[in-house]
């Protein structure tokens, strides 16, 4: 990903302003209130049999080899199928052979497990768009009928992407209100009250003074990471942060380490190193150092060790840039996500960040803090000053939603508490019932997301293509979203999904586990 113009703070003051209320980060212990810290290190690919891991990497050499051999005799036999692959006119090809390798001969295999249409609203039940294909995905032809099936692959993680209900009304009410959109960014003709209203909403709720609404979730840490630190700064990583926070600290210029994932020893091994040495060549002190972490990572449905992260913070005086596109509104007793999980005080968090794409049912996304923090966003973030702002539609939809949660909604003042109750159980439920059945199941106690590892492309695929038949949509994950070796299926659950429902998906799994050989778990 390329690099832009870089935005910079004058001064450390910026965010220095909120450490002059933040509180002291309770003791590092094994658990923290009532919530177990979360693992240090991955909990079950530790556990993976040899025979697997040789099987998958075999699988993987001969998907390779084999598409390396079609490629050599389709050049010479099919040349016209590879003309974009070869020089035209003097001009090189865009993508070379190698580099689209695994997404022509992997991905291509896997596409009717991809990018299904749906014909309706994507809750409990959603409705997806028979298809088929005769000619190995490369094109699709549609039968005409719609598939109703059970949903587990939306974020829908408390169940308010509806077409009807209190939100649907609400949104409603306000797009006859206001109309659909202000056509302009913010900082010219599109604030308009709903939106202050909104980030006033959004801060109490996150508990810090201030935020500020961004109308897409990607841009929410693609555009403001770059107007917080730059060349002359340090951004310390985990390894498995969204492409968002990678693209984000990229465009940033400065200088970037990463410590392995959810490992606060190699986290402080890193601080410690990078504080004794300086910039490089220079050896100069940094300006700013910023870690930069998720509240609940998605691929692994794993949480960030927040007390641990808090501790090394007061010690060692970065600044803390909390992710929580995943946490916010599904963590938590009162849906506040990461913070509210494990007790801590969210002004101990320099930068929160949070999208409402998947609990609030909505779009976009959000950046919580100090007051100075955001006045200086509104000015120097590009998402701010250059980005459309957010639709009324959509605004009216976290409002409503949000409200909700916080019991605000006097006619709907006990759903919002009942959704967030339902989800824990239901998380709870489904990820204990997958391990007793023999899975192996990634991820911490109360994650609404419940990775189920399957390893090889080829499980994968049949994996999927199993569900379906079942009535089940699932989303599969291979490389290079993750390592090649720990491909999986990736379970969102919803508080709208009743007993009845995750029963029956669990007794259609176990099934598939069986024909598949997938139930590797050793501590059954």
């Amino acid at each position: 990903m390329g690099k832009g113009q870089r935005a910079q703070l004058t001064s450390t003051e910026t965010i220095q302003a909120r450490r002059e209320v933040a509180k002291p980060p309770p003791a590092h212990s094994e658990t923290v209130g009532s919530q177990p810290l979360p693992h240090e290190t991955p909990n079950d690919l530790d556990d993976i049999p040899t025979t697997t891991l040789v099987t998958t990497y075999l699988n993987i050499l001969l998907l390779v080899v084999l598409a390396h051999i079609e490629d050599f005799f389709g050049k010479i036999f099919k040349p016209q199928q590879y003309v974009q692959l070869r020089v035209q006119n003097g001009y090189a090809p865009m993508v070379s052979d190698f580099e689209s390798l695994w997404s022509r001969h992997v991905y291509a295999r896997l596409r009717d497990c991809f990018n299904r249409p749906i014909a309706g609203v994507a809750g409990r039940i959603v409705q997806l768009v028979d298809r088929y294909t005769k000619d190995y995905n490369r094109t699709f032809q549609y039968t005409g009928k719609i598939l109703n099936v059970l949903n587990l692959a939306s974020y829908n993680y408390l169940g308010f992407a509806q077409s009807e209900g209190p939100c649907a009304d609400k949104v409603e009410e306000a797009m006859k209100e206001h109309g659909i959109t202000q056509a302009s960014s913010r900082s010219e003709a599109g604030r308009t009250r709903l939106l202050v209203e909104t980030e006033e909403m959004v801060a109490r709720f996150v508990g810090t003074e201030a935020a500020l609404i961004v109308s897409m979730g990607y841009a929410t840490n693609a555009l403001n990471m770059p107007a917080l630190i730059s060349k002359g700064c340090l951004i310390i990583s985990d390894e498995l942060n969204h492409s968002s926070l990678v693209s984000g600290a990229r465009l940033s210029g400065a200088t970037i380490r990463v410590f392995r994932h959810n490992n606060t020893a190699d986290l402080e091994k890193q601080l410690r190193k990078s504080i004794s040495q300086g910039q490089p060549r220079t050896h100069r002190p940094w300006k700013k150092i910023l870690v930069v972490v998720e509240g609940l990572y998605s691929m692994e449905g794993e949480f960030c060790n927040l007390p641990k992260i808090i501790e090394l913070r007061n010690k060692y005086r970065f600044y803390l840039y909390v992710d929580e596109a995943h946490s916010i509104g599904a963590l938590g007793k009162r849906g506040r996500g990461i913070c509210d999980h494990f007790g801590v005080d969210p002004r101990e968090v320099d930068v929160l960040m949070g999208t409402f794409t998947k609990s609030f049912g909505a779009a976009g996304g959000y950046i919580a803090g100090s007051k100075a923090l955001i006045d200086y966003l509104r000015v120097h973030s590009y998402s701010a000053v250059y980005a459309e702002a957010m639709s009324i539609p959509v605004l009216a939809q976290v409002n409503s939603s949000m409200r909700m949660i916080m019991g605000e909604d006097r006619e709907n003042a006990l759903l919002g508490q009942e959704k967030l109750d339902q989800l824990a159980a239901n998380s709870k439920y489904f990820a204990d019932k997958l391990k007793e059945l023999g899975f192996m199941v990634l991820g911490d106690p109360g994650s609404p997301v419940v990775p189920l590892l399957l390893f090889s492309p080829s499980r994968m695929m049949a994996f999927s293509r199993e569900c379906l038949k079942r009535n089940i949509a699932v989303v599969v994950v291979s490389y290079p979203a993750t390592p090649i070796i720990a491909g999986r299926v990736r379970f969102c659950v919803s508080s709208s999904h009743t007993r009845e429902d995750l029963d029956f998906a669990l007794e259609q799994i176990s099934e598939i586990g069986d024909l598949l050989l997938v139930k590797l778990n050793k501590h059954k």
